[in-house]
């Protein structure tokens, strides 16, 4: 059942670049979208810890940095860079160079905070970036270099909050660390988002789903609502659920596939295609990824994606450890 959990987790958030992407299509920006998906996570956190942990809502003077540290950089920024990206890049490969930040976790627990990793830690970074060295193309220059920057802005903003996130849910519940952190992103964001230019209209705008299928509009109001339930609350209880049964090593593993699922859907959708020397390196990336993973030596940290949902991290104690 772990596994199940972890995949549909998974699946789920490597679907939703392609739904945040035709939305986008449609005419909101990548702030409108980030809004809407930060203050409707918050909104579906918050009514959960309603039922089940009151308490949650108070919380104590000493985290409120932390928290904003987390909300802005760890789930605003992070939310906002990918959007960005994806309005340039295929989905895809935007979402590879996110995963980069399981990288970057790594080289900072080694380098700043002097954690042990193990030796395979070298051979991931040799991996990954062989990997993106070939995705992109470099020889030939195909990717958008604006593009480039902003997904690895996300890959830097989703480190942040593994590190700052994995220390922090040792002393308040991830359900709880997603209701402050999802908070104060939506109201941070909610002074650059240019929501105040949209009317109650917006819900109604037809957006074209067909992707390379052909044409088949529906209300804006449907890709919103997958894009908060489907896209980061569902597969956020998915992840929990998977580590109630799975070691983090083992969830993370599965949780890197989101970068497979997202290739997948955005070419049976949207026709985004790759050629095979870019398939071959997102195999090289991936391999870099889980590599990664099962290098690090001390905290276990399990973080889902989608981004574009605002990563919730859950912390165990084990004897064998990864980001």
């Amino acid at each position: 059942m772990g596994y199940l959990y972890a995949l549909l987790a998974a699946m789920l958030f490597g679907a939703n670049g392609s739904v945040i992407k035709v939305t986008m299509e449609a005419g909101l920006t990548p702030a409108q979208v980030t809004e809407f998906r930060l203050v409707g996570t918050a909104i579906i956190a918050g009514l959960v810890l309603l039922v089940i942990d009151r308490r949650a809502f108070v919380l104590p003077r000493r985290q409120w940095p932390i928290m904003l540290l987390l909300g802005v950089v760890g789930v605003a920024l992070l939310q906002a860079t990918y959007a960005a990206a994806l309005e340039i890049l295929p989905v895809g490969i935007a979402l590879l160079l996110e995963y980069t930040a399981v990288l970057m976790v790594a080289l900072v627990a080694y380098f700043i905070f002097r954690e042990p990793v193990k030796a395979r830690l070298w051979l991931a970074i040799v991996f990954v970036l062989l990997g993106l060295a070939i995705v992109a193309q470099v020889w030939a220059s195909t990717l958008d270099a604006l593009g480039v920057v902003l997904a690895l802005a996300a890959a830097v903003c989703l480190a942040v909050y593994f590190l700052v996130g994995e220390r922090q849910v040792a002393h308040t519940s991830p359900l709880a660390v997603s209701f402050w952190t999802m908070t104060f992103a939506a109201v941070f964001w909610s002074f650059v988002s240019g929501w105040w230019e949209l009317s109650p209209g917006i819900f109604a705008t037809p957006v074209d789903i067909g992707g390379a299928s052909g044409t088949l509009e529906v209300p804006m109001a449907l890709p919103l609502a997958w894009n908060i339930l489907l896209g980061s609350f569902a597969p956020f209880l998915l992840s929990l659920a998977a580590l109630r049964h799975l070691p983090a090593t083992a969830a993370g593993i599965v949780a890197s596939s989101e970068v497979v699922f997202a290739f997948a859907v955005a070419w049976l959708w949207l026709g985004e295609t790759l050629e095979l020397v870019q398939i071959v390196g997102t195999a090289v990336v991936l391999a870099g990824i889980i590599l990664a993973q099962t290098a690090r030596v001390g905290k276990v940290v399990d973080a889902d994606l989608a981004l574009g949902t605002g990563p919730i991290v859950t912390v165990r104690r084990t004897d064998e450890s990864s980001t």
